[in-house]
């Protein structure tokens, strides 16, 4: 029988990077890591530079960009659809919720406002957002006026927005939630709605419909502001805040550093361990930017930075590949 095992790599970081820092976000195109966003004291945007990794030879680089420059955010978000990476959201520095909407053309350098104001989500951060090779999805997050339940869908070909319909009141408007497309659906894994909830819903795409599903097996325990990524059938996440700090934002809250594996189709979770060629596993941590992407050819996830069980932002680069060994062969 298969044992499902993950490999983490620590990544060598050249150059002069951007430096520690949470509630940033990263979006990955071919071998280049855009990094935009976050803050290294809690509720302060560190900057809006938008710094770039390369993962074949691991080095930092700022891109020269022109166009509709974003401001400075924390809580934003970030997706690659082919060569344009589209980001929404977040929070100024003088804490105002955000709803602007802008591509950043990766061949070009250019970026881009398609939205703002009336078009498209109300405002929001903490929010989460992910892609297929069409769309780019938006969920939840911290609104105005609390927290937000609603779906949405940006077409970078038609240049529109789709909301989609709202779900029944099980699920409760949340933060830090996992989004992934897999199997032609949108699934909303766990999150922070007031506190960490551990359920899953998916909105099918093809019959415009919600459903709230019941797993099992190696269940993780209820977290939020976690990575998670998808592969075919199965979505990954990893670590996460188990336990809120009662300092809000502020302070940091009791994290996990476990990975899970949902698979889609029998609703079955397992928790994976560590290969035996994994080196420096990242630890507990939290608010993390992360992606999926290809890495020495392997499919896998990138984390960097996040928030430490000591409220320290951390700047490392980790990536992990799970795979399933059988036999003792891989």
């Amino acid at each position: 029988m298969a044992e499902v095992q993950g490999k983490w790599v620590k990544l060598v970081q050249n150059g002069t990077g951007p430096g520690a820092r949470s509630s940033h976000a990263i979006a990955i195109v071919g071998q280049q890591v855009y990094a935009f966003g976050g803050e290294f004291t809690p509720r302060v945007p560190v900057d809006n530079k938008l710094h770039v990794y390369d993962l074949d030879s691991l080095t930092w680089s700022v891109a020269d960009v022109t166009g509709d420059i974003p401001p400075p955010r924390v809580g934003v978000t970030m997706a690659a659809v082919g060569n344009i990476i589209y980001v929404f959201g977040g929070r100024d520095v003088e804490h105002n919720e955000l709803n602007e909407l802008y591509s950043f053309d990766t061949s070009t350098n250019k970026w881009t406002l398609i939205s703002n104001e009336d078009a498209g989500p109300p405002h929001r951060s903490y929010h989460s957002t992910t892609a297929d090779d069409r769309n780019v999805y938006i969920f939840g997050g911290c609104g105005v006026a609390g927290r937000l339940n609603d779906l949405w869908a940006f077409n970078g070909v038609d240049n529109k927005w789709v909301k989609f319909p709202l779900p029944g009141n099980n699920l409760k408007g949340r933060g830090g939630l996992g989004l992934v497309v897999a199997q032609e659906k949108v699934w909303v894994v766990y999150g922070f709605a007031g506190e960490e909830v551990d359920d899953v819903h998916y909105f099918d795409l093809a019959h415009k419909k919600w459903a709230q599903v019941e797993t099992k097996g190696e269940k993780p325990t209820a977290r939020s502001v976690f990575p998670i990524f998808g592969i075919g059938k199965y979505i990954f996440t990893y670590g996460g805040e188990v336990d809120p700090s009662d300092q809000g934002h502020l302070g940091a809250g009791k994290f996990s550093g476990e990975v899970y594996a949902l698979d889609t189709e029998t609703l079955v979770w397992k928790k994976l361990e560590d290969g035996a060629d994994s080196s420096n596993h990242p630890g507990p941590r939290g608010w993390c930017a992360f992606a999926g992407g290809q890495c020495g050819g392997k499919e896998g996830l990138l984390v960097y930075g996040g928030n430490s069980p000591s409220n320290d932002r951390l700047g490392d680069i980790f990536f992990f590949t799970p795979f399933a060994e059988v036999d003792g062969e891989k």
